[in-house]
């Protein structure tokens, strides 16, 4: 039996999250809804104008808010990921350990500086993010714990970390282990914007294929250069032997190998999708690693996902989570 439902690695950031409305935006000259890549300088100008708005912080990054869901619902968890030796980089650490996740991080950190997403969520719940990769953009093979991955039911990839060449070589590379130990491997997406940017790097990243995909209907249709979804899936079934596809109100498609669901969405009342997808994705892994079959995984997450966008913040108490199990 393997000790870890699920081994991730991703981007470690501080998510620091405000509200703000689309006339900041307009002000800061900000695309709205998508993911970019600043320098600290850049972001510690945007982060002067967010004073002025109500903050909330947590340790977060994609793949790292996926393994707290999945956590916190009762599954186990390994993440590696890389911060600095600052005062993010210990909250951050304490952060996952009260988390009940196991990581490479042992509190003897590198010099450098913790990175940080600037999460803006507007009035119609959609969230724009400015993120200083920090020492995180430095992740590499050696943040890869082999044996983790060995004891692992399955491996998870994060599509953000194809934005740093060292980071993209590690996802790789925890792939090749995974495959060599008969473990499943999985990728997100994680935006749209990695994919119409670093479309070339994921597909290194998927080599010869892998076992699970999530992406959301943008993302699938961007990547196959598709403009449906019907097509987009005839594509993505030549790369990978599952998937589920996130297409907000109207639910999800989830694909078993065999046959493809859908997966209804539960009625909500959206505040922030920050962290949505991310928490379908926890939830989903969750099911699929103690019993359910990949249509009652799917309803798992998408009430999930429907719970956490109902709130501020990425993530919900772990007695949330143990209500919606």
């Amino acid at each position: 039996m393997a000790k870890y439902d699920v081994y991730g690695m991703g981007n470690a950031l501080v998510d620091m999250e405000f509200e703000v409305d689309d006339g900041f935006l307009d002000l800061m000259r900000i695309d709205k809804g998508v993911m970019t890549l600043v320098d600290e300088e850049e972001q510690h100008r945007l982060l002067t104008h967010l004073d002025a708005f109500e903050g909330k912080k947590a340790s977060g990054g994609s793949a790292a808010n996926t393994l707290i869901a999945l956590s916190a619902l009762g599954g186990s968890a390994y993440y590696s990921c890389k911060v600095s030796d600052d005062e993010l980089g210990n909250f951050y650490l304490n952060d996952l350990i009260t988390a009940g996740v196991d990581s490479n991080l042992n509190g003897k950190h590198p010099d450098g500086v913790t990175g940080k997403c600037l999460v803006m969520v507007t009035p119609d719940a959609e969230r724009t993010m400015h993120t200083f990769l920090g020492i995180s953009s430095e992740l590499s093979v050696a943040e890869i714990n082999k044996e983790a991955i060995a004891n692992a039911s399955l491996c998870y990839m994060e599509g953000y970390l194809v934005t740093s060449p060292s980071a993209k070589e590690a996802n790789i590379e925890a792939g090749r282990i995974a495959r060599e130990h008969g473990v499943k491997t999985s990728l997100t997406f994680s935006d749209p914007a990695i994919v119409e940017f670093f479309g070339d790097a994921l597909t290194e990243t998927i080599g010869d294929g892998i076992d699970i995909l999530f992406c959301n209907e943008h993302e699938a249709m961007a990547y196959t250069g598709k403009d449906n979804i019907d097509d987009a899936i005839a594509v993505i079934k030549t790369f990978s032997k599952e998937f589920a596809i996130t297409m907000g109100a109207q639910g999800a498609l989830v694909y078993d190998g065999n046959t493809l669901f859908e997966v209804a969405a539960h009625e909500t009342t959206a505040v922030d999708t920050n962290g949505a997808g991310d928490n379908f994705a926890g939830a989903f892994l969750y099911g699929l690693t103690h019993g359910m079959d990949h249509h009652q995984a799917g309803d798992l997450a998408s009430k999930v996902s429907a719970k956490v966008v109902s709130q501020f913040g990425p993530r919900l108490t772990v007695e949330a989570y143990q209500q919606l199990k």
